[in-house]
Protein backbone atom coordinates (compact mmCIF):
# COMPACT_ATOMS: atom_id res chain seq x y z
CA UNK A 1 0.00 0.00 0.00
CA UNK A 2 1.65 3.58 -1.28
CA UNK A 3 0.94 6.73 1.06
CA UNK A 4 -1.52 7.96 -1.32
CA UNK A 5 -3.88 4.49 -0.86
CA UNK A 6 -3.21 4.82 2.86
CA UNK A 7 -5.87 6.26 5.20
CA UNK A 8 -4.27 8.74 7.55
CA UNK A 9 -5.30 8.22 11.16
CA UNK A 10 -6.27 11.56 11.79
CA UNK A 11 -8.44 11.46 8.96
CA UNK A 12 -10.35 7.95 10.30
CA UNK A 13 -10.31 9.94 13.82
CA UNK A 14 -11.85 13.16 12.74
CA UNK A 15 -14.84 11.07 10.56
CA UNK A 16 -15.04 9.26 14.01
CA UNK A 17 -15.74 11.71 16.13
CA UNK A 18 -17.95 13.26 13.68
CA UNK A 19 -20.39 10.10 13.22
CA UNK A 20 -20.00 8.57 16.84
CA UNK A 21 -22.76 10.71 18.36
CA UNK A 22 -25.39 9.66 15.46
CA UNK A 23 -24.20 5.92 15.66
CA UNK A 24 -24.34 6.05 19.28
CA UNK A 25 -27.94 7.59 19.89
CA UNK A 26 -29.41 5.16 16.47
CA UNK A 27 -27.72 1.96 18.35
CA UNK A 28 -29.21 2.84 21.61
CA UNK A 29 -32.67 3.98 20.55
CA UNK A 30 -32.95 1.29 17.87
CA UNK A 31 -32.28 -1.14 20.83
CA UNK A 32 -34.63 -0.24 23.38
CA UNK A 33 -37.08 0.06 20.24
CA UNK A 34 -36.72 -3.10 19.16
CA UNK A 35 -36.76 -5.07 22.92
CA UNK A 36 -39.81 -2.90 23.51
CA UNK A 37 -41.49 -4.06 20.60
CA UNK A 38 -40.21 -7.73 21.34
CA UNK A 39 -41.61 -7.48 25.13
CA UNK A 40 -45.12 -5.88 23.73
CA UNK A 41 -45.22 -8.93 21.59
CA UNK A 42 -44.26 -11.88 23.67
CA UNK A 43 -45.94 -10.12 26.97
CA UNK A 44 -49.30 -12.68 26.03
CA UNK A 45 -47.05 -15.40 26.14
CA UNK A 46 -44.66 -14.59 29.09
CA UNK A 47 -46.67 -12.18 31.48
CA UNK A 48 -50.87 -12.88 30.88
CA UNK A 49 -52.65 -10.08 32.29
CA UNK A 50 -56.53 -10.44 33.36
CA UNK A 51 -57.97 -7.26 32.57
CA UNK A 52 -60.64 -7.51 35.44
CA UNK A 53 -58.92 -8.97 38.10
CA UNK A 54 -58.30 -6.42 41.31
CA UNK A 55 -56.63 -7.29 44.79
CA UNK A 56 -58.28 -4.97 47.01
CA UNK A 57 -55.60 -5.96 49.76
CA UNK A 58 -52.79 -4.77 47.81
CA UNK A 59 -53.53 -1.31 46.62
CA UNK A 60 -51.39 1.93 46.59
CA UNK A 61 -48.51 -0.12 47.31
CA UNK A 62 -45.02 1.19 46.50
CA UNK A 63 -42.33 -0.02 44.28
CA UNK A 64 -41.47 -3.40 45.94
CA UNK A 65 -38.95 -6.28 44.25
CA UNK A 66 -42.97 -8.06 44.05
CA UNK A 67 -44.02 -4.98 42.28
CA UNK A 68 -41.59 -2.77 40.69
CA UNK A 69 -43.53 -0.19 39.25
CA UNK A 70 -46.10 -0.68 42.46
CA UNK A 71 -49.75 -1.10 42.38
CA UNK A 72 -53.18 0.95 41.36
CA UNK A 73 -55.74 1.93 43.10
CA UNK A 74 -57.70 -1.41 42.47
CA UNK A 75 -54.43 -3.45 43.39
CA UNK A 76 -52.95 -3.80 39.42
CA UNK A 77 -49.46 -4.02 39.04
CA UNK A 78 -48.51 -1.17 37.49
CA UNK A 79 -45.56 -2.32 34.98
CA UNK A 80 -47.68 -5.35 33.95
CA UNK A 81 -50.69 -2.67 32.94
CA UNK A 82 -48.22 -0.21 31.30
CA UNK A 83 -46.59 -3.08 28.98
CA UNK A 84 -49.94 -3.98 27.97
CA UNK A 85 -51.12 -0.19 27.57
CA UNK A 86 -48.06 0.42 25.77
CA UNK A 87 -48.52 -2.23 23.21
CA UNK A 88 -52.21 -1.02 22.55
CA UNK A 89 -50.95 2.41 21.83
CA UNK A 90 -48.07 1.27 19.71
CA UNK A 91 -51.00 -0.73 17.54
CA UNK A 92 -53.06 2.25 17.12
CA UNK A 93 -50.29 4.58 16.10
CA UNK A 94 -49.21 2.26 13.69
CA UNK A 95 -52.57 1.99 11.90
CA UNK A 96 -53.48 4.89 12.45
CA UNK A 97 -50.64 6.12 10.69
CA UNK A 98 -50.68 3.90 7.68
CA UNK A 99 -54.04 4.94 7.39
CA UNK A 100 -53.28 8.76 7.68
CA UNK A 101 -50.67 7.97 4.86
CA UNK A 102 -52.79 5.60 2.70
CA UNK A 103 -55.04 9.04 2.79
CA UNK A 104 -52.43 11.68 2.75
CA UNK A 105 -50.52 9.67 -0.46
CA UNK A 106 -53.75 9.16 -2.39
CA UNK A 107 -54.29 13.30 -1.87
CA UNK A 108 -50.86 14.33 -2.77
CA UNK A 109 -50.23 11.94 -5.59
CA UNK A 110 -53.40 13.16 -6.94
CA UNK A 111 -52.62 16.83 -6.56
CA UNK A 112 -48.76 16.44 -7.41
CA UNK A 113 -49.27 14.77 -10.76
CA UNK A 114 -52.47 16.23 -12.48
CA UNK A 115 -51.73 19.84 -11.00
CA UNK A 116 -54.21 22.82 -12.35
CA UNK A 117 -57.32 23.05 -10.89
CA UNK A 118 -57.89 20.17 -9.02
CA UNK A 119 -54.16 20.65 -7.61
CA UNK A 120 -55.68 24.25 -6.14
CA UNK A 121 -58.90 22.88 -4.62
CA UNK A 122 -57.35 20.11 -2.77
CA UNK A 123 -54.64 21.76 -1.34
CA UNK A 124 -57.47 24.69 -0.14
CA UNK A 125 -58.86 21.38 1.22
CA UNK A 126 -55.77 21.15 3.04
CA UNK A 127 -55.19 24.27 4.07
CA UNK A 128 -58.38 24.34 5.77
CA UNK A 129 -58.13 20.94 7.47
CA UNK A 130 -54.81 21.91 8.95
CA UNK A 131 -56.46 25.43 10.10
CA UNK A 132 -58.35 23.41 12.84
CA UNK A 133 -57.21 21.90 15.83
CA UNK A 134 -57.12 18.14 15.61
CA UNK A 135 -57.64 17.44 18.86
CA UNK A 136 -60.57 19.18 18.94
CA UNK A 137 -61.55 17.37 15.51
CA UNK A 138 -60.45 14.04 17.00
CA UNK A 139 -62.85 14.74 20.15
CA UNK A 140 -65.57 15.54 17.82
CA UNK A 141 -64.88 12.29 15.44
CA UNK A 142 -65.15 10.07 18.22
CA UNK A 143 -67.91 11.54 19.34
CA UNK A 144 -69.66 10.79 16.33
CA UNK A 145 -68.70 7.47 16.32
CA UNK A 146 -68.78 6.39 20.23
CA UNK A 147 -65.52 5.93 21.71
CA UNK A 148 -63.68 2.22 20.63
CA UNK A 149 -60.67 1.12 19.57
CA UNK A 150 -61.93 1.93 15.75
CA UNK A 151 -62.78 4.80 16.66
CA UNK A 152 -59.68 5.81 17.94
CA UNK A 153 -57.90 4.74 14.65
CA UNK A 154 -59.97 6.80 12.89
CA UNK A 155 -60.19 9.92 14.92
CA UNK A 156 -56.19 9.68 14.16
CA UNK A 157 -55.91 9.04 10.60
CA UNK A 158 -58.69 11.86 9.22
CA UNK A 159 -56.79 14.37 11.16
CA UNK A 160 -52.71 13.06 10.40
CA UNK A 161 -52.73 12.82 6.65
CA UNK A 162 -52.21 16.78 5.70
CA UNK A 163 -48.39 16.58 6.13
CA UNK A 164 -48.16 13.44 4.37
CA UNK A 165 -50.00 14.93 1.54
CA UNK A 166 -47.93 18.06 1.49
CA UNK A 167 -44.87 15.86 1.29
CA UNK A 168 -46.20 13.94 -1.35
CA UNK A 169 -47.32 16.58 -3.78
CA UNK A 170 -44.31 18.85 -3.39
CA UNK A 171 -41.94 15.99 -4.19
CA UNK A 172 -43.84 14.92 -7.04
CA UNK A 173 -44.33 18.43 -8.47
CA UNK A 174 -40.33 18.73 -7.78
CA UNK A 175 -40.31 15.74 -9.97
CA UNK A 176 -41.63 16.42 -12.63
CA UNK A 177 -39.14 19.06 -13.60
CA UNK A 178 -36.41 16.53 -13.78
CA UNK A 179 -34.71 16.00 -16.72
CA UNK A 180 -35.08 12.23 -16.64
CA UNK A 181 -38.87 12.73 -16.35
CA UNK A 182 -38.63 14.65 -20.00
CA UNK A 183 -36.92 11.94 -21.13
CA UNK A 184 -39.50 9.35 -20.16
CA UNK A 185 -42.42 11.03 -21.72
CA UNK A 186 -40.48 12.12 -24.78
CA UNK A 187 -39.55 8.04 -24.92
CA UNK A 188 -43.83 7.22 -25.36
CA UNK A 189 -43.83 6.41 -22.01
CA UNK A 190 -47.53 6.61 -20.37
CA UNK A 191 -48.32 8.35 -17.17
CA UNK A 192 -49.40 5.35 -15.75
CA UNK A 193 -45.68 4.24 -16.47
CA UNK A 194 -44.00 7.20 -15.85
CA UNK A 195 -45.72 7.35 -12.02
CA UNK A 196 -45.09 3.69 -11.18
CA UNK A 197 -41.21 3.67 -12.80
CA UNK A 198 -40.06 6.53 -12.25
CA UNK A 199 -41.87 8.38 -9.59
CA UNK A 200 -42.84 6.41 -6.42
CA UNK A 201 -39.29 4.90 -6.10
CA UNK A 202 -38.38 8.40 -5.33
CA UNK A 203 -41.33 9.39 -3.02
CA UNK A 204 -41.48 5.87 -0.87
CA UNK A 205 -38.67 6.59 0.86
CA UNK A 206 -39.73 9.99 2.13
CA UNK A 207 -43.38 8.30 2.61
CA UNK A 208 -41.87 5.86 4.57
CA UNK A 209 -39.98 8.52 6.70
CA UNK A 210 -43.64 10.24 7.55
CA UNK A 211 -45.17 7.32 8.36
CA UNK A 212 -42.34 6.67 10.77
CA UNK A 213 -42.68 10.02 12.15
CA UNK A 214 -46.38 9.57 12.39
CA UNK A 215 -46.26 6.59 15.14
CA UNK A 216 -45.38 9.25 17.75
CA UNK A 217 -47.67 11.96 17.12
CA UNK A 218 -50.76 9.37 17.00
CA UNK A 219 -49.52 7.54 20.15
CA UNK A 220 -49.51 10.69 22.07
CA UNK A 221 -52.79 11.63 20.46
CA UNK A 222 -54.61 8.07 21.18
CA UNK A 223 -52.99 8.97 25.02
CA UNK A 224 -54.99 12.50 25.08
CA UNK A 225 -58.32 10.71 23.78
CA UNK A 226 -57.72 8.36 26.35
CA UNK A 227 -57.18 10.17 29.34
CA UNK A 228 -60.45 12.52 28.56
CA UNK A 229 -62.63 9.16 28.58
CA UNK A 230 -62.70 9.02 24.91
CA UNK A 231 -59.98 6.16 23.92
CA UNK A 232 -60.38 2.91 25.35
CA UNK A 233 -63.09 1.32 27.62
CA UNK A 234 -61.76 2.44 31.18
CA UNK A 235 -60.95 -1.08 32.16
CA UNK A 236 -58.74 -2.11 29.42
CA UNK A 237 -55.49 -1.25 29.88
CA UNK A 238 -54.28 1.72 28.02
CA UNK A 239 -51.09 4.77 28.68
CA UNK A 240 -53.57 6.98 28.67
CA UNK A 241 -56.42 5.32 31.05
CA UNK A 242 -53.66 4.49 33.60
CA UNK A 243 -52.40 8.26 33.34
CA UNK A 244 -56.59 9.32 33.82
CA UNK A 245 -56.99 6.73 36.81
CA UNK A 246 -53.80 7.93 38.46
CA UNK A 247 -54.82 11.32 38.97
CA UNK A 248 -56.48 10.01 42.13
CA UNK A 249 -53.40 7.95 43.59
CA UNK A 250 -51.71 11.18 42.93
CA UNK A 251 -53.19 13.28 45.34
CA UNK A 252 -52.98 10.73 47.98
CA UNK A 253 -48.61 10.90 47.23
CA UNK A 254 -48.97 7.61 45.32
CA UNK A 255 -46.39 8.96 42.41
CA UNK A 256 -45.57 5.64 40.97
CA UNK A 257 -49.13 5.01 39.68
CA UNK A 258 -48.66 7.46 36.66
CA UNK A 259 -44.79 7.23 36.08
CA UNK A 260 -44.51 3.62 34.09
CA UNK A 261 -47.00 4.86 31.90
CA UNK A 262 -45.25 8.22 31.82
CA UNK A 263 -42.04 6.82 30.83
CA UNK A 264 -43.80 4.25 28.54
CA UNK A 265 -44.56 7.39 26.40
CA UNK A 266 -41.52 9.43 26.10
CA UNK A 267 -38.99 6.40 25.95
CA UNK A 268 -40.58 5.31 22.83
CA UNK A 269 -41.21 8.46 21.05
CA UNK A 270 -38.01 9.76 21.67
CA UNK A 271 -36.82 6.23 20.29
CA UNK A 272 -38.69 6.67 17.52
CA UNK A 273 -37.42 10.57 16.55
CA UNK A 274 -34.01 9.49 16.98
CA UNK A 275 -34.11 6.81 14.33
CA UNK A 276 -36.12 8.67 12.68
CA UNK A 277 -34.16 11.70 12.28
CA UNK A 278 -30.95 9.20 11.73
CA UNK A 279 -32.80 8.21 8.27
CA UNK A 280 -33.87 11.60 7.50
CA UNK A 281 -30.25 12.71 7.28
CA UNK A 282 -29.38 10.10 5.47
CA UNK A 283 -32.12 11.05 3.02
CA UNK A 284 -30.97 14.64 2.95
CA UNK A 285 -28.35 14.97 0.01
CA UNK A 286 -26.52 17.82 1.68
CA UNK A 287 -26.62 16.13 5.31
CA UNK A 288 -25.23 13.14 3.67
CA UNK A 289 -22.11 14.75 2.14
CA UNK A 290 -20.96 16.45 5.13
CA UNK A 291 -20.82 13.70 7.26
CA UNK A 292 -19.27 11.98 4.76
CA UNK A 293 -21.76 8.86 4.70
Amino acid sequence: MTDLTRPRPAALWRIRLRLRPGQTGSVVAGTVLVATIAACLLAPLLWPLDQSAVALDQTRLPPSWAHPAGTDDLGRDVAHRALYGLRVSLLVGAVAALVATVIGGIVGGIAGTIGGRLDRALMRIVDTVAALPHLLLGIFIVAMLRPSLGAVIASIGLTHWLSTARIVRSELLSLRTRPFIDAAITGGASRVRVLTRHLLPHVLPRLALATTLMIPHAVWHETALSFLGLGLPPHLASLGNMINDAQGSLLTGAWWASLAPGLAIVVVTLSIAVLAARWRDRLDPRVRAELHL
